[in-house]
């Protein structure tokens, strides 16, 4: 039966991608570099930010890279006014997964810093038994975020399913051996998440319960 539940944050449980992608934008456009379009920066949503700027920018020398690491945690921080509210449904659902005695957690690309500001913020912190970021163990598509939380819960991979709305989130899983739920409001569509990995994909948060129900019956 599953054990565990692990979101993925970004896009998952908050509608931060287009505060993401415009902070992104915003970044490039203070440092003088090519601005990325929408569909580039959603393509990095995920993964931890060095690998990101990376991919979007190519290599950049030392002090840039150090002056983009600064302008963009202060413009998704403090500047930028785009909203990221939690999805529709999202407490409702923490909720019922804590009622139900499951445990929950979170492994996202979001440095440590930037996820416990958010989890103070949406008071959601304590639906968590453990939370795993990119800055502190290996970023996605490896597995070592989900090896580290099921160690520290003691639950097994067959106990265990990842809800995330990326082809990185589909392909972590994979690669931990746990089972993968997609969800088509986020960073990608629903084909892709499905090429990627995902055992189905779910159109809104309340959706999950009856999914992991099939799962446990498939199981």
């Amino acid at each position: 039966m599953v054990k565990l539940v692990v979101f993925d944050w970004d896009g998952t449980l908050m509608d931060s991608v287009p505060r993401i992608v415009s902070a992104m934008q915003e970044t490039a456009r203070t440092l003088s570099l090519p601005v990325p379009s929408r569909s580039e920066v959603q393509e990095i949503i995920g993964i931890s930010l060095e690998p990101a700027i990376e991919r979007l920018f190519g290599r950049l020398d030392a002090t840039t890279h150090q002056s983009f690491l600064a302008v963009y945690r202060d413009e998704y921080v403090e500047r930028n006014q785009t909203p990221s509210p939690l999805f529709t449904g999202a407490l409702t659902l923490l909720q019922q997964l804590q009622q139900e005695s499951l445990q929950l957690a979170v492994a996202t690309g979001k440095a440590r810093r930037g996820l416990d500001r958010v989890l103070v913020e949406t008071q959601t912190g304590n639906f968590f038994a453990a939370t795993r970021c990119s800055d502190e163990s290996e970023g996605k598509p490896s597995p070592k975020m989900l090896h580290e939380l099921m160690t520290e819960l003691q639950v097994e991979a067959h106990e265990t399913v990842l809800i995330g709305d990326s082809i990185h989130d589909m392909q972590m899983a994979n690669n931990a051996g746990v089972k993968a739920v997609g969800v088509s409001f986020g960073t990608h569509p629903r084909e892709r998440l499905i090429e990627h990995g995902a055992v189905t994909v779910i159109d809104e948060l309340m959706g999950l319960p009856t999914v992991l129900q099939r799962i446990e019956t498939a199981v």
